[in-house]
C-alpha cells in the first residue's frame, strides 16, 4: 500500500483519500466507475455518467499541522504510559475530504478519510486534482490512466514513495 498525492493505492485498487476499513467512508476508483463505500454512503457512478470529479476540504501540509501531529502523538504516548489499561480517551477520527461526483442526475458529495496525517503538499494536491479531472475526459483516457495507477500499485513494494517520486508519478499518470 502506498500514498501518492490524494490517492491510496493498495495492490490494484485506487482510492481517493485513505483506504476505508469496516464501515468507514471511502471512495474507490474502479474500472466500472466511482464506488462510494461505507455505512453512510454507497453506490456506483459509472464512468460514462461522470461529468466531473473534484475534491474539496483537502488539508494542506503546514508547519502547524506537523506541530499538532507531534503534540497528539506525544500526548497519546504519555497517556498510554500513565494509564495502566491504555489511553483514557478515544482517538479522534482523521479529517474527511469531500469527493464530488457530477452526473446527469446531479452532484453527489462523497466522504473519505484523509490519508496524510500532516496534510498533503500543495503540488501533490494540484496534480491530484488535475488527475481526477483527466479521469473524466473519456473512456480511453480513464482506462489508460487508471490502469497505469493500478499496475504501479501491483508492482510497488514498500512504503509510500518520497515526495519527489510521488510528484513524478502523478505527472507521468497525467501524461
Amino acid at each position: 500500500m502506498a500514498m501518492v498525492g490524494l490517492f491510496w493505492i493498495a495492490g490494484g485498487d485506487v482510492y481517493v483519500g485513505a483506504k476505508p476499513s469496516g464501515s468507514a467512508p471511502g471512495v474507490r476508483l474502479a474500472s466500472e466507475g466511482v464506488v462510494a463505500l461505507g455505512d453512510d454512503q454507497s453506490g456506483l457512478y459509472l464512468w460514462e455518467d461522470v461529468r466531473a470529479l473534484t475534491v474539496a476540504d483537502v488539508p494542506e501540509k503546514s508547519l502547524m499541522r506537523r506541530i499538532d501531529s507531534v503534540r497528539h502523538t506525544a500526548l497519546d504516548t504519555l497517556l498510554t504510559l500513565v494509564v495502566q489499561n491504555g489511553p483514557g480517551y478515544v482517538d479522534e477520527a482523521p479529517p474527511l475530504i469531500t469527493v464530488r461526483v457530477e452526473t446527469p442526475s446531479g452532484t453527489h458529495a462523497l466522504s473519505a478519510f484523509v490519508a496524510a496525517a500532516v496534510g498533503y503538499p500543495p503540488a501533490e494536491i494540484e496534480l491530484s486534482r488535475a488527475l481526477l479531472s483527466r479521469l473524466t475526459e473519456g473512456e480511453a483516457t480513464m482506462a489508460t490512466t487508471l490502469a497505469a495507477m493500478s499496475d504501479w500499485g501491483r508492482s510497488w513494494e514498500g512504503k509510500s514513495p518520497r515526495p519527489a517520486e510521488r510528484e513524478a508519478l502523478l505527472r507521468k499518470w497525467l501524461g
